[in-house]
């Protein structure tokens, strides 16, 4: 699906762990899995930031909720820690295992043309956003009109990533703008 050079983000550095130079990472997620598995990541300002830089991955554990610590090779102090805070945690989205059918990766949604049943467009993906029942799709038109989506099953009635395309239902006020 995803192209092996795209990364994605998995985390945000949040401070130092301890004094042996670990640091603290904010999942971006509903999963710790991904991050303590990986062995490498990129620590760069933004999404795709082409001045990321590739850190080995030497131990990975549990932390605070919602987060988990890392110690990279060549960090060993805690005050090294302190220009890391707030880059984010990337990877290459191919180590990610393919998802059941019906399933998807919120990065593979941003972006995505979204359109109603009758044919409306609405916009394009921009983000999506965790809550507690259903996450949600902020979408936004080219006039920068946003809208939120539920991704509940019985609104979302088709997901063609190839074509990068989202089919929602006709509903009478789902499609109102924020």
């Amino acid at each position: 699906m995803a192209p092996s050079r795209e990364r994605i983000v998995l985390g945000e550095v949040r401070g130092a762990h301890g004094l042996r130079g670990e640091i603290r990472v904010r999942i971006a997620g509903d999963s710790p899995d991904h991050l303590l598995a990986v062995t490498g990541i990129w620590l760069g300002r933004r999404p795709g930031d082409p001045e990321a830089r590739r850190h080995v991955v030497v131990e990975a554990g549990l932390a605070r909720s919602g987060e988990v610590r890392l110690r990279l090779q060549g960090f060993d102090q805690r005050d090294q820690v302190g220009p890391l805070v707030g880059l984010l945690v990337t990877v290459p989205a191919a180590i990610l295992p393919e998802l059941p059918e019906g399933e998807f990766y919120w990065y593979e949604l941003i972006g995505c043309q979204v359109e109603s049943e009758s044919g409306e467009v609405v916009g394009r993906v921009r983000e999506i956003w965790e809550t507690g029942a259903h996450d949600v799709l902020m979408v936004e038109d080219e006039e920068g009109v946003r809208r939120l989506l539920p991704t509940a099953a019985e609104l979302m009635k088709g997901i063609d990533l190839e074509a990068r395309r989202i089919v929602v239902v006709d509903l009478p006020g789902l499609l109102e703008p924020i």
